[in-house]
């Protein structure tokens, strides 16, 4: 596998010949398609009729899950909506001048589909960070698609977030065959502008291939998580976010810097202590001995240089001073300082999207937010006068630029015929 520095590129070119088959057999073959992928990945059985999840099924999740989770996802949602609609706010602005004036104003876009990972874990919090910014920012279709459990089911707590949500219409299709069928439609799947949401590297591939084609958010694959720490950090509070990051799936990358041997040393041992009594114990195995790691600095400064070149999904800094520490931090995709800010509270509690740039994207992309869904347009408008002053930097600017007639579009306004 190849490598980006430290990283591997967890998309080789054999991964991604073979996305670009089914992609192709999606787009020409259409629901058969997707009946076909769907017995041979997931084993199971779906006919043109039961692609689409029905209201009924819907309505009948409700009574499969707690009251409890319903009321949380709830609150989490309102969580999500309050730091958006801050966003949205600020998003619209007005410059006004002598003569002139500049409105700053965004446009939805017309549809989004978000694909919501299924495996071993169940992510309804990721239907409320997709969606939750599209219904704010009021685009008007909102997909929702989820690879089917071995008894063909979406867990029904996903099937309530979708309610709670207002998601228009939701399919049991999962992998780079929904992502196919997203980009390019099927008889039952109407396309879609924009694709967002994690997934795996098949689905993280797919979407890297159809964005030819279609509007995607971010590359946001496997999770990961860097802890940046010193002395002062409690060994005990590393190793908890170390597991927990560990648990999504095997190919997760969990990872401490430190300047602190005994550190390192305490939480090797506080990881060996509790990983033999886990749930989910090798899953994190298997996640911490492929991509764990443990870096020893001599100082914070070189620390902070891999941190940035590394551009960690999830950065916590648990150090004497963290707040200086982040302002040297340019490349994350989210930081959390303090032993009392675990990313655990990002995912379910503190209202932050947790669908966030990963494989050292975080150099260049952010996390999703309502940024993802809307059209960002200005709407000038300019008085004869302020134009007749303004007339002179333009006729420069277009004669410098070999564009006569652009210079004329002006001057000619103040010329008699």
């Amino acid at each position: 596998m190849k490598k980006r520095g430290f990283r591997k590129i967890f998309i080789d070119s054999n991964l991604e010949d073979d996305v670009k088959e089914i992609i192709k057999t999606v787009e020409t073959q259409g629901d058969s398609a997707l009946i076909e992928f769907t017995k041979k990945f997931d084993n199971v059985n779906l006919n043109a009729g039961n692609i689409k999840i029905s209201d009924k099924e819907i309505l009948n999740a409700y009574k499969k899950v707690h009251k409890k989770d319903v009321n949380a996802l709830k609150q989490l949602k309102k969580r999500i909506e309050k730091i958006e609609q801050h966003k949205l706010k600020h998003m619209k602005y007005t410059i006004k001048e002598s003569g002139l004036t500049i409105s700053h104003t965004i446009r939805p876009i017309e549809s989004v589909g978000c694909y919501i990972p299924g495996g071993e874990a169940v992510y309804p919090s990721t239907v409320l960070m997709t969606v939750t910014p599209a219904k704010v920012a009021g685009i008007p279709r909102i997909v929702v698609c989820s690879p089917p459990t071995d008894q063909g089911e979406i867990d029904p707590l996903i099937l309530v977030a979708t309610s709670i949500c207002g998601v228009d219409e939701v399919y049991r299709v999962g992998g780079a065959q929904a992502i196919a069928a997203l980009a390019y439609g099927t008889e039952s799947i109407r396309p879609v502008v924009k694709i967002v949401g994690p997934g795996n590297r098949f689905v993280t591939s797919a979407k890297i291939i159809v964005s030819k084609d279609v509007a995607i958010d971010i590359p946001a694959g496997p999770s990961e998580i860097v802890i940046l720490a010193d002395e002062t950090a409690n060994s005990k509070f590393i190793a908890l976010d170390l597991i927990s990051q560990s648990e999504h799936a095997s190919d997760n990358t969990s990872g401490l810097v430190t300047t602190s041997r005994e550190l390192a040393t305490k939480v090797i041992q506080e990881i060996e202590t509790r990983v033999p009594r886990l749930e989910r114990g090798e899953i994190v195995t298997k996640a911490l001995s492929k991509n764990g790691f443990i870096f020893i600095y001599d100082n914070m400064d070189k620390a902070i240089s891999f941190v940035n070149s590394f551009a960690p999904e999830h950065l916590e800094i648990i150090t004497h001073k963290p707040l200086e520490i982040t302002k040297k931090i340019t490349s994350a995709g989210i930081i959390f300082i303090g032993n009392y800010t675990p990313v655990t509270a990002g995912d379910y509690c503190i209202g932050t999207n947790h669908v966030i740039p990963t494989s050292g994207f975080a150099q260049t992309y952010s996390e999703l937010s309502i940024f993802d869904y809307v059209k960002r347009i200005n709407v000038v408008n300019c008085s004869k006068e302020r134009l007749f002053k303004m007339k002179n930097l333009a006729e420069t600017l277009a004669t410098r630029e070999k564009l006569p007639n652009h210079s004329a579009a002006i001057e000619g306004r103040f010329r008699d015929v």
